[in-house]
């Protein structure tokens, strides 16, 4: 009897092992974070989010990115990678919101969710959802915010665009619309910028989001308008890029407003030293936290069908507020920066 009560023992053991095991094979649920680059500060924060919260939740993270913002093939790569990993889902911020679809689409029909940040996928529907700043409105803020310190001078503006890139991803065509919406210039093609024809447009140059490729992007603009007032930046390192190269010809005496999206914490100190005239700042470690836990619960955040995506917020960021735009300071935008 000692004997068989022995062997009882040890196949529930044994038993109880393999369940144990079986629980702990289960809970390790592979994700993944794709973003444009590893270098810009708003992916790094971006990173930090999603590292934080695999490890609160016992998640295995595998992360890439492109080798420039634009790399639509290590974007492919990497998903393909995460598809043969047997990851649960992934979270993307797409360098070509057009040209990534058709293996966006290829990893849902595996099973992955996708939960694209930042940037829509063009259509946006082609991720399970999309967690992003609504970048219109980030545009928006700062473009009511430029028209509103100019004033009367609005009407004569010259506004030099530093976009992003020529094939024009969602965030690209969303921020440069957003402002010149709020600046009062009508938009025509909701889905792209350049058919205006407001004689307040200089031109639009490509800053790929670089602050070299900025201040190259705003020297080029200067040959054609020698006399800009106002000059919307993409994001604060192509801000950074203008203001050096305004600088470099006299322009940094306040005769030329700087206008930005992202708030991190450099580009704020930008706009605390009058770099940068006012910033839309955005949350990019809220964007991937909550990409990873809806990943890994399989759960969504409610989200207004009418929008279309999770709206993680945008928050315009100056020490010279105007009437009727909603703002905080620096001191304020300091404590909510990243980077």
């Amino acid at each position: 009897m000692g004997l068989s009560y022995l062997k009882m023992a040890l196949a529930g053991a044994i038993v109880a092992g393999g369940l144990m095991n079986g629980v702990a094979l289960a809970q390790e649920i592979t994700v993944g974070l794709i973003t444009k680059t590893e270098t810009n500060p708003f992916f790094v924060k971006m990173r930090e989010g999603a590292e934080a919260k695999a490890k609160e939740l016992g998640l295995k993270l595998i992360t890439a990115a492109g080798k420039f913002d634009g790399d639509n093939d290590a974007q492919v790569a990497a998903i393909e990678n995460l598809i043969s990993a047997g990851a649960k889902g992934f979270a993307i911020v797409p360098s070509d919101s057009k040209a990534i679809v058709p293996t966006i689409q290829k990893a849902k029909d595996a099973g992955l969710m996708v939960i694209v940040l930042d940037t829509p996928l063009d259509p946006m529907d082609a991720a399970t959802a999309t967690f992003a700043t609504d970048n219109r409105k980030a545009g928006d803020l700062i473009g009511k915010w430029a028209a509103g310190t100019l004033g009367d001078k609005a009407k004569d503006a010259s506004i030099v665009f530093l976009d992003l890139a020529t094939n024009q991803p969602t965030v690209d065509y969303l921020r440069d619309q957003g402002f010149m919406a709020g600046f009062g210039i009508d938009v025509k093609d909701p889905n792209k910028y350049g058919d205006e024809d407001d004689k307040r447009i200089c031109t639009h140059e490509i800053s790929q989001g670089d602050q070299e490729k900025g201040r190259t992007a705003m020297e080029n603009a200067l040959q054609k308008c020698p006399n800009v007032n106002v000059v919307y930046t993409i994001n604060e390192p192509a801000a950074a890029g203008a203001w050096e190269a305004l600088k470099a010809v006299g322009k940094d005496d306040g005769s030329v407003l700087i206008v930005s999206v992202d708030g991190g914490c450099p580009g704020v100190a930008n706009v605390k030293a009058g770099v940068i005239g006012a910033t839309s700042q955005q949350y990019p470690l809220k964007m991937a936290s909550m990409a990873l836990e809806a990943i890994a619960t399989g759960k969504l955040p409610d989200i207004d069908p009418k929008v279309g995506f999770f709206d993680t917020g945008a928050t315009l960021v100056t020490d010279k507020p105007v009437a009727g735009v909603d703002s905080i300071d620096t001191a304020k935008g300091a404590e909510l920066c990243w980077g």
